[in-house]
């Protein structure tokens, strides 16, 4: 096993693009909140949309957060590079679902969400599962250290994600966001509270 250093400035370039991919993110989440406080009598709350939005603002800080574990690689290939630039531009493009760049064909929030339900849901799925690939990376110790909950956790999320792509229940759908809000922050106040 090599044991030379990486050299500082690749992980902080992997850093920054990751960091500016994140912050478009972020920034289209605020931006898509912000429009209910603009315009409230045109903009109507959908609690399973809005649950979602909340759920990924913290999924997206947890992510970059949790991104510090690449500091720990010692091989950057131009492979793993891409592989997690598209694993940040995931998140990217589920803002953009959830907040679109025009809603004048839909009543509302609810119409639009439930229309691209099977989109959103098809991207969370793989969130979830490249999620585990990530971790990976940063080394079985790494993967370990997360204890046998974190697998299950994210396949648990994945066939939830799936089984929401093909049942349209709004009871399902809202039990899921709200089960998956609160384990979600659970999971974060329990493993993440310190950068380790």
């Amino acid at each position: 096993m090599d044991t030379q250093p990486v050299h500082p400035d690749v992980f902080i370039h992997v850093r920054i693009i990751v960091g500016m991919v994140l912050g478009l993110s972020l920034t289209r989440l605020v931006a898509g909140l912000t429009r209910f406080v603009q315009h409230p009598a045109r903009e109507r709350i959908y609690p399973i949309h809005m649950g979602w939005v909340l759920f990924m603002f913290l999924a997206i800080i947890h992510f970059w957060w949790y991104e510090f574990g690449l500091s720990a690689i010692r091989h950057w290939t131009f492979e793993l590079y891409l592989f997690v630039i598209l694993y940040a531009v995931l998140f990217a493009t589920i803002a953009s679902l959830l907040f679109p760049d025009r809603m004048e064909e839909y009543s509302g929030y609810e119409e639009y969400f439930q229309s691209r339900r099977r989109w959103f849901y098809g991207f969370l799925a793989l969130i979830f599962l490249v999620d585990m690939a990530d971790t990976a990376f940063k080394g079985t110790e790494h993967f370990r250290s997360l204890g046998i909950e974190y697998p299950i956790r994210q396949t648990l999320f994945a066939i939830c994600s799936i089984i929401a792509i093909f049942v349209a229940s709004k009871t399902y759908q809202m039990v899921f966001v709200t089960v998956g809000l609160i384990y979600q922050i659970s999971w974060i106040l329990r493993l993440f509270n310190i950068m380790s």
